[in-house]
């Protein structure tokens, strides 16, 4: 029997031969080429390894992949760690956010070198906007009520992870998830972007559609509101686990349109 994971890098080789290869003969003629780096950013309640199953995906192709590890003690300190990933690529990159990433990226994503910006059910605020207000516009998730704190830091319980959050990932990698969850300061949430790089920048959103820790319809109006190349998938708010595939297609897509 072929395992998901061996299914999912087989069909993406192929996807990449048309993403990677594939460009435009108008782009080729101008002298640019596809973006082969790819800084990812995990989310809360999560760190740089919930992006494994794209990370194979990706280097299977032959990309550059870098993934963040985000303190999650602050806004600032996030955006710090990624600014040094991204200082550290050699030529145009992809910048990826999943989740809370989405707000590091669009305050970080406007390095120099970053030609598109990925979202994956992530949040997108803009310049100043108080994104608590925005989001409260929205259906309560259900995974706000299993955030649980201690010492000025939270997480989600461990109920709330593996229903809300893992929802549709295998138990197993759910479980391990669960245990390298990132804890995530009190204020983290209450920081405000100075920058909307998604008003910058090429953007692509991958919405949702069964996710229970940011509302569904969120993600679609932030999509909608960057103008971005969207994708929904039948998925829970970890895509990035259980669509591998599907999150690889979309950044290969975004590198070859750099």
């Amino acid at each position: 029997m072929i395992s998901r994971r061996t299914f999912s890098k087989a069909l993406v080789a192929g996807l990449a031969t048309a993403s990677l290869t594939g460009l435009p003969s108008a782009q080729a003629s101008a002298g640019t080429s596809a973006a082969r780096n790819v800084v990812l950013v995990h989310g809360a309640y999560a760190d740089g390894s919930s992006w494994s199953e794209v990370i194979e995906c990706l280097q299977a192709v032959g990309l550059n992949v870098t993934s963040v590890q985000n303190p999650l003690t602050s806004l600032a300190d996030d955006v710090a760690a990624t600014r040094r990933a991204l200082a550290l690529q050699d030529g145009p990159t992809i910048l990826a956010g999943h989740s809370w990433g989405g707000t590091v990226i669009s305050e970080a994503g406007l390095s120099s070198n970053v030609t598109g910006l990925v979202y994956v059910a992530a949040r997108a605020p803009d310049a100043g906007e108080d994104y608590a207000a925005l989001a409260a516009r929205f259906p309560t998730p259900p995974a706000n009520a299993g955030i649980v704190e201690s010492g000025g830091f939270g997480q989600l319980s461990k109920e709330a992870f593996l229903r809300d959050f893992a929802g549709d990932v295998p138990r197993i990698r759910a479980l391990g998830l669960y245990a390298a969850q990132g804890r995530i300061s009190r204020s983290l949430f209450s920081a405000r972007t100075s920058v909307a790089a998604w008003r910058h920048r090429p953007t692509w959103y991958a919405v949702s559609k069964k996710d229970r820790t940011t509302a569904p319809d969120l993600e679609r109006f932030l999509a909608a509101r960057m103008g971005a190349k969207t994708v929904e998938l039948d998925s829970g708010h970890l895509s990035i686990v259980s669509h591998p595939a599907a999150i690889t297609k979309l950044i290969l897509g975004a590198a070859a349109s750099s």
